[in-house]
């Protein structure tokens, strides 16, 4: 097994970009299953052949596709490394977050302190104050 270096963060920016538009996904599942000529591609979408090819350029741009000539044509096929590290990247933050989760039901499982620790007569109330020593109500003459 190869190791995968990290993603650069210019390299993360460019796969969320190009996976935040559901044409720019559709697109990626369509390349992965085979792969298809931009005309084909494109005659699946209501929009211009251009849109297309620029929906096409910003999946290259995060190397999620690759795209090679032939003859007239230009193939576009999915690019398992890419989409691999993609989900690699995916796959730590979900690590993280459910961590941070698993911490959050850890403290909320905590029991809370007891109130009625029997100092006060075990009835619960909080102890009255002199105000005269209470800081937050001395009132200055």
């Amino acid at each position: 097994m190869v190791a995968q270096r990290a993603l650069s963060e210019a390299e993360v920016d460019r796969v969320f970009h190009a996976l935040a538009t559901s044409t720019r996904r559709d697109i990626l599942r369509r390349t992965i299953e085979r792969e298809q000529s931009v005309s084909t591609l494109a005659a699946e979408y209501e929009m211009s052949f251009a849109a297309v090819q620029k929906h096409v350029a910003v999946l290259e741009a995060a190397n999620l596709i690759v795209k090679r000539a032939e003859g007239r044509e230009r193939l576009v096929r999915a690019n398992p490394e890419m989409i691999a590290r993609a989900r690699a990247l995916l796959a730590r933050y979900e690590e993280l977050w459910r961590s941070r989760i698993a911490r959050l039901d850890d403290l909320l499982a905590e029991p809370a302190p007891s109130t009625s620790s029997g100092t006060h007569g075990g009835s619960g109330t909080q102890p009255t104050h002199d105000d005269t020593t209470d800081p937050r109500t001395e009132q200055g003459d």
